[in-house]
């Protein structure tokens, strides 16, 4: 099963309001267990970067004026993605943002049934606790001393990492559990056809007198004295 953890960055928090994106992150998950795959871009927001912005993840106007536009990353962008269920914090923000960005290219928009949101997972698991991506790596004591700022792909595999633990921990899959109605004796006799009569253990007289030479040729054995 193949999944995509993704996160951006923004200017603001409402494309409505003319806020663009300025960076994407993107890593692959088969299983849950990434891949190594990742796809990243700093993107020129094509407006001013306004100081709210700035202080979460300290991308500079005069940085991002030589990235490139949305426009010439898109296909890459889509192309790596692919039809995968894309896993994020906050689904709804990031889908927003990327969804306001393909109109502006006349291009469809990212499915609702593609959105793992991990931050209603988190509430539903963790009702009335903090359950922003800081508080689950504490939570999940996973290491975020690299998270100085907000970075898109710092977060994704940050995020990558809780995913698993949000749904079942390292081998999410690897679950023995009896089957219905096993338990005791009845369940060790599960998937038995019929009556299967005791093996007989007595030895047959070749056995004995094949033990009575070897025990001939010791010498001096403890037994016979």
């Amino acid at each position: 099963m193949r999944e995509i953890v993704l996160d951006t960055e923004t200017t603001g928090l409402e494309p409505a309001e003319g806020h663009r994106i300025v960076e994407i992150g993107a890593l692959e998950l088969v299983h849950r267990v990434p891949t190594g795959e990742v796809w990243h871009s700093y993107i020129n927001p094509e407006r001013d970067m306004p100081p709210d912005a700035y202080r979460i993840h300290e991308l500079s106007e005069e940085f991002l004026s030589d990235k490139p536009p949305f426009a010439e990353i898109a296909d890459r962008f889509l192309e790596f993605i692919g039809d995968a269920p894309l896993v994020i914090h906050n689904a709804p923000f990031d889908a927003g943002f990327l969804n306001a960005e393909f109109a502006r290219l006349g291009l469809p928009p990212i499915a609702g049934d593609r959105l793992v949101d991990t931050l209603q997972m988190a509430r539903r698991r963790f009702a009335g606790a903090p359950n922003s991506l800081d508080a689950l790596c504490t939570r999940f004591e996973i290491d975020k001393s690299e998270r100085t700022l907000h970075g898109a792909l710092i977060d994704c595999r940050l995020l990558a990492e809780v995913y698993l633990h949000l749904t079942g921990g390292r081998q999410p899959g690897l679950a023995f559990q009896a089957a219905p109605g096993a338990g005791g004796e009845e369940g060790r006799q599960q998937g038995r056809s019929g009556f299967r009569p005791p093996r007989p253990h007595a030895p047959t007289p070749e056995e004995l007198a094949a033990h009575e030479a070897f025990v001939a040729g010791l010498k001096d054995p403890v037994w016979l004295e």
